[in-house]
């Protein structure tokens, strides 16, 4: 008998070691896994016509699969294509009236200019000289003053309209001033930017989707008069597919961007997802409502955010979902 108690000692520590062995190793093991909950990220994009107008068709309804540049609507184009011929006409004598400015006189009207050059020349010599005689004529007092005061205005006048002449030929010779040309380019640049203006409200009127999708809402019917900006429909966006999550601050050493996670849902609970730590939020806020979690909903955590690396239609936007981390970083 008392070689016994010794062995029963010793077997009742051997069973207190290895059960504090594995205590041990369970919580050694339950530190290297942490678990979270969220759900899958809803990204919405609410299309709109950047012009206002009739809205004469919708292609898609609710529920449809939309794919990146797809035709979803069209307004009515009518108003739109009388602006683009408007603004086109426009530029069009802008540039005419540059052209014209650019190559400056035709020769035609140089020669015009030179030939009334000439003929101011000869009128100005006949009133020079008529009014030379009228001069002498009152040093003899055989004409009177009126005709002497008249035959110097008809020379001053004529020496005048020859002077208009030479300026007018040595503007023609010279072209347009630089002035003329800078305001006729400005105007052609305006009517230019008038006309991609035009074109553009006409691509306008045209309504695609910017990326694959699901819709969501169909906010209006044909019909309706919109103006630019409203919503016409809702896009939900399904690539890429991320799933929000939140960490206390105790576990944030363990979400660093760039850990591989695992993804479960309800519905397959022995499949999961792989993904990966995309962003991890600088501060801290209070634990929204839709986390369910055992800690109190009043402690302060940290959003992340978890990329789906091979996403399929079985992830739905909104929907509730396990994180887990399993192993080293």
């Amino acid at each position: 008998m008392k070689h016994r108690k010794p062995l029963i000692a010793a077997v009742i520590l051997f069973v207190l070691i290895v059960a504090g062995a594995g205590v041990w190793w369970y919580q050694q093991h339950q530190d290297d896994t942490l678990t979270l909950y969220g759900n899958v990220d809803i990204r919405t994009v609410n299309m709109s016509f950047r012009v206002g107008g009739r809205l004469e068709e919708l292609n898609v309804d609710e529920g449809d699969k939309i794919s990146a540049g797809e035709t979803l609507g069209m307004l009515d184009k009518k108003p739109y294509s009388i602006a683009l011929a408007q603004a086109k006409a426009n530029e069009d004598a802008a540039q005419a009236k540059y052209d014209l400015v650019m190559a400056g006189y035709r020769s035609e009207e140089i020669a015009q200019a030179a030939a009334a050059v000439k003929q101011a020349q000869a009128a100005a010599q006949y009133a020079t000289r008529y009014y030379q005689r009228q001069q002498a004529l009152w040093q003899q007092r055989v004409n009177s003053a009126d005709d002497l005061a008249n035959a110097r205005s008809a020379s001053i006048q004529a020496q005048a309209n020859l002077k208009a002449a030479e300026d007018k030929l040595s503007q023609y010779k010279a072209g347009n001033r630089p002035q003329e040309i800078a305001e006729a380019k400005a105007s052609l640049e305006q009517a230019q930017a008038a006309l991609a203006q035009a074109q553009l409200d006409l691509n306008d009127t045209v309504l695609t989707a910017p990326s694959d999708g699901t819709l969501l809402t169909r906010a209006v019917e044909p019909g309706t008069m919109l103006s630019a900006g409203s919503t016409v429909l809702t896009l939900s966006l399904t690539r890429p597919v991320w799933v929000r999550a939140y960490v206390d601050e105790k576990n944030l050493g363990q979400a660093v961007p760039g850990r591989n996670v695992l993804i479960y849902i309800d519905g397959r609970p022995g499949n999961p997802w792989k993904g990966k730590i995309g962003f991890v939020s600088p501060t801290a806020e209070f634990t929204p409502k839709t986390v369910e979690t055992p800690d109190l909903r009043t402690d302060l955590v940290y959003r992340l955010r978890i990329i789906v690396t091979h996403p399929d239609d079985t992830l739905r936007q909104g929907m509730p979902v396990t994180i887990r981390f399993e192993g080293e970083q």
